[in-house]
């Protein structure tokens, strides 16, 4: 197999139709890394709307139990795309994720930005960043994809492609954004959790090198202290020149899940779909009953 062939092959294929298929291709075959880095980045821009961020520091889940919270979301969202949603274990994921967030009182207008990070970030990250840009076909599967799993989380009016979600995920932020004080907990405590995957001496380093991959506005939100030009532009440089030394190698012959990632550290004996994530108790740690439609991976049931 050559670098391009598995491109040329998602160009033989219907976008929307083999959506789940070109997309488990483009995210466990083309940029299993990229994937992983942009949508831990995708969740993190979530914290800097003070809705949300004040919510997940209620709840105590990112800043308690970083590493379990972090496990958990990763082992959910890489169960449907390793199975496709017609699978029982993808069912079960996606139910247990419906339960959690239907604990809470999040609007619609969150839950669809929320939605809307995963369709943009990752894009944006790896035409930045990746060893080649994404194609059409891809980000028209991408986008097909997480249309297809906002459905089955029961979210409404759903954006149709991706520069809908492009422009909604930008006006939200523009009008959203703000400094807020648990939001910021809740971010520090996630800068911890990934400067806690490497030895601790390297730290102070590794902060510094995810800031300087954060963006103006989420630096503002956040009130951190934006790092120097020179080592923004050294940070940034490292990471595409990561992007082109993977062009110059073989390409995968295998899938990388994110379950195999070195930084899901949680269940060294394995785990039950069924088990992950957390069991909210309506009315207890600012825990209130939520009532949305009925989803369809609801409806499966």
């Amino acid at each position: 197999m050559k670098r391009f062939d598995r491109l040329e092959r998602i160009r033989r294929m219907d976008p929307v139709k083999d959506s789940a298929e070109i997309y488990r291709l483009s995210a466990a075959f083309e940029f299993p890394w990229d994937y992983t880095r942009a949508l831990e980045l995708a969740l993190y821009r979530t914290y800097a709307v003070p809705g949300i961020g004040r919510l997940l520091a209620e709840t105590a889940e990112l800043t308690d139990r970083s590493q379990k919270r972090y496990d958990d979301t990763v082992l959910l969202l890489d169960t449907v795309l390793e199975h496709g949603f017609a699978a029982g274990e993808s069912r079960t994921a996606i139910r247990r994720i419906n339960q959690m967030h239907r604990s809470y009182d999040i609007s619609d207008d969150d839950m669809r930005y929320v939605l809307a990070t995963f369709v943009v970030v990752p894009r944006r990250w790896i035409d930045t960043y990746g060893w080649r840009r994404l194609s059409r076909h891809e980000v028209v599967a991408t986008t097909e994809y997480y249309r297809t799993l906002g459905r089955h989380m029961g979210i409404p009016d759903i954006p149709g492609t991706y520069e809908e979600f492009a422009s909604l995920l930008d006006a939200y932020e523009q009008d959203h954004f703000a400094w807020d004080e648990r939001s910021r907990q809740v971010s520090d405590a996630t800068l911890d959790l990934m400067a806690s995957w490497y030895p601790r001496p390297l730290a102070p380093l590794l902060r510094t090198a995810t800031l300087a991959l954060l963006d103006e506005p989420l630096l503002r939100a956040f009130r951190y202290e934006a790092p120097g030009a020179a080592t923004t532009s050294l940070v940034r440089r490292a990471v595409r020149t990561r992007g082109r030394l993977v062009r110059l190698l073989p390409p995968r012959r295998s899938p990388h899940f994110a379950r195999q990632n070195r930084e899901v550290k949680g269940y060294p004996n394995g785990y039950q779909v069924a088990g992950l994530g957390t069991r909210p108790v309506p009315g207890m740690g600012g825990c209130p009953v939520r009532h949305r439609g009925t989803s369809a991976a609801d409806a499966a049931e």
